[in-house]
């Protein structure tokens, strides 16, 4: 019997601060699984196991604990590829460049190819002076130790391209995977009446203040929100509930593995965010025929909401116009979308090409 030949990126090792529900990390375990189940090898240097991901880790898969939530303790990677000699290292998002820059530097022409994904938005409105100019220059430092770029959308892989001044044969794109779901059934503790949705972690990035401030105003005073994550600014977050009087329409519902069930029976799904990558929430509420309600926090935004009739994008900071949003989503005459599919069913597959073509090329560069 003949055996066929392993792959060129027949072993591929990652990397995860913790497994506390981050999008960029749900993200790497779904393309992991698929990796798995197409007989690669997966290692992911994982710095503490601990949160709701937990129960996603796909069998199989190879896991280096640091037993520590300390960024600074990823900084073993390098001594880590030197040790396990994988096909490719791929960096899940922006948040762990410096860690791959660190890699490069360490083992230099030995590294094997490194392939980051743009996970959120270059264009930080956050940021002031004087970090504002040392991240532009940060950014530009990145095609220096970064052999490939994957953005998740065309508009993101045009960004990319401007604030990286990267090649852009070195930019591909690939959208995430889409999310399996679980439960199709309604939850128990649906709320009855209108309902909006937020997805996403209780973090300052999400700006989830802003919604909570918008539901005193909209018009239909019966309406409640549910905001599906978990995360430091849940203390801040419960105060402001409290002080507005909120307890009864506001619930932070914590993690929830599938949210699918409320965003379908949700009359908007709401992203307030100040800067996202390509927010997944939107595209989920979609191919749910859920309307979106969504600040301008990134180019992919308006890639997604392509037309007035799949939801309302509003400036950043700009209360009246999200209030006026909610209102007409929220109103009984309002249509809702016809589901729109999602990209991507096969982007394990496509990360697995383009990591086998990276491979394959840099060993004929050797061999040369």
């Amino acid at each position: 019997m003949t055996i066929a030949p392993a792959p060129p990126a027949a072993h591929i090792l990652s990397l995860a601060q913790t497994l506390r529900g981050g999008g960029v990390e749900r993200s790497l375990l779904r393309l992991a699984r698929d990796w798995l189940a197409a007989d690669r090898q997966v290692t992911l240097l994982l710095g503490q196991r601990d949160g709701p991901l937990v129960a996603e880790l796909p069998a199989g898969i190879r896991i280096i604990e640091r037993g520590s939530a300390a960024f600074r303790d990823l900084g073993i990677l390098p001594a880590i590829a030197r040790d396990i000699q994988p096909d490719v290292i791929f960096c899940p998002g922006n948040h762990y460049t410096s860690i791959a820059g660190l890699t490069k530097l360490r083992l230099g022409s030995g590294a094997p190819p490194i392939i980051a994904k743009i996970s959120n938005a270059l264009a930080r409105p956050d940021h002031v002076f004087p970090l504002a100019p040392a991240y532009r220059w940060w950014l530009r430092r990145h095609p220096g130790f970064i052999d490939h770029f994957v953005a998740m959308s065309p508009a993101m892989r045009d960004e990319a391209i401007a604030a990286m001044h990267a090649d852009p044969n070195r930019v591909s794109v690939i959208a995430n995977p889409p999310p399996v779901r679980t439960n199709s059934a309604p939850p128990a503790d649906l709320p009855k009446g209108p309902l909006l949705v937020g997805v996403g972690r209780l973090e300052p990035q999400k700006r989830w203040d802003r919604l909570i401030d918008a539901i005193k105003l909209i018009d239909q005073q019966q309406a409640v929100l549910v905001i599906i994550g978990e995360g430091s600014a849940r203390p801040a977050l419960t105060a402001q509930i409290a002080r507005l009087g909120l307890c009864n329409r506001v619930t932070l519902m914590g993690y929830v593995s599938d949210p699918s069930p409320y965003l379908a029976a949700a009359n908007a799904a709401v992203l307030t965010s100040d800067f996202e990558g390509v927010p997944g929430v939107l595209r989920e509420a979609l191919a749910l025929g859920t309307p979106v309600v969504a600040t301008e926090s990134s180019v992919a935004v308006r890639e997604i909401v392509a037309h007035p009739g799949l939801g309302s994008i509003v400036p950043r900071g700009d209360q009246v116009a999200l209030v006026d949003a909610l209102n007409r989503w929220l109103s009984p005459a309002a249509i809702r979308p016809a589901p729109v599919a999602q990209p991507s069913a096969d982007s394990a597959t496509t990360y697995l090409v383009l990591f086998d073509r990276l491979v394959a090329d840099r060993r004929a560069g050797f061999r040369g």
